[in-house]
């Protein structure tokens, strides 16, 4: 190393960064970078964690209650007024609840239980969210299974167009019509599915419908081997809305 180099101010000469990490002293940019909290021990830990929950044990989802814009209703006689376009789709909007069928290829046979939301914040499109649960030989719950969540939007031209995200690693579009004012039918124009998803789930058709009993019916349909099989389907009962 040349003298000239060479930093002679301190008993410990160092003259690059590189030189301060081969002496095993921090650099410069290193002093400025925290090591770290200090460690505290597990009372303090507890106390903290506890403090901090004064403000925010109570909460949970949803929080839109704080944003500047209008929540979700799923209610007609609640929140803000469902728009014009959506007429075609207003029997849907509610919260529905009940049971089906499903003989998938992945699962085969068997009961479940379902939510559906239908809901809107004023603006011209509904919001829409599936979850359903297994259900065991005796009807009982057994177990979170697939979710779904997306939007249904509709023109003058009673188009329908219904883009769906499901848990599974499926992105689908669906586009439609009415069949009258209590029937909605929808078949997939894209099917798209993650290295993670089920590899043989084929195009989807939907038929969503209200019974005499006003229950919510729907039906989804695949191609399998050339023909559209039932896959889906369950009857639902308004629980809100």
């Amino acid at each position: 190393m040349s003298e000239e180099n060479k930093n002679t101010s301190g008993d410990n000469p160092v003259d690059t960064p590189a030189d301060a990490a081969a002496a095993g002293q921090p650099t410069p940019a290193e002093e400025q970078i925290p090591s770290g909290p200090a460690p505290i021990s597990g009372n303090e830990a507890v106390n903290l964690a506890a403090e901090q929950s004064k403000n925010t044990a109570h909460r949970n989802i949803p929080l839109n209650d704080e944003l500047p814009i209008p929540d979700d209703t799923a209610n007609l006689r609640h929140g803000p007024n469902l728009h014009d376009g959506l007429l075609a789709l207003l029997p849907l909007v509610g919260v529905w609840r009940g049971e089906g069928q499903a003989d998938t290829v992945v699962d085969g046979q068997y009961s479940f239980g379902q939510q559906i939301i239908f809901s809107h914040d004023g603006e011209n499109y509904l919001s829409y969210e599936s979850r359903i649960w297994k259900l065991n030989d005796e009807g009982q719950p057994a177990g979170p299974d697939q979710r779904e969540s997306g939007f249904w939007r509709i023109n003058l031209k009673d188009e329908i167009e219904f883009i769906s995200t499901h848990s599974t690693g499926v992105v689908e579009i669906y586009y439609g019509q009415p069949v009258n004012e209590r029937a909605w039918e929808l078949e997939a124009a894209s099917t798209m599915v993650t290295a993670t998803g089920p590899a043989a789930l084929g195009p989807g058709k939907r038929l969503f419908g209200l019974m005499p009993t006003n229950d919510l019916g729907w039906v989804d349909e695949r191609l399998v081997d050339g023909e559209m099989k039932p896959r889906m389907s369950a009857q639902l009962k308004r629980v809100a809305g």
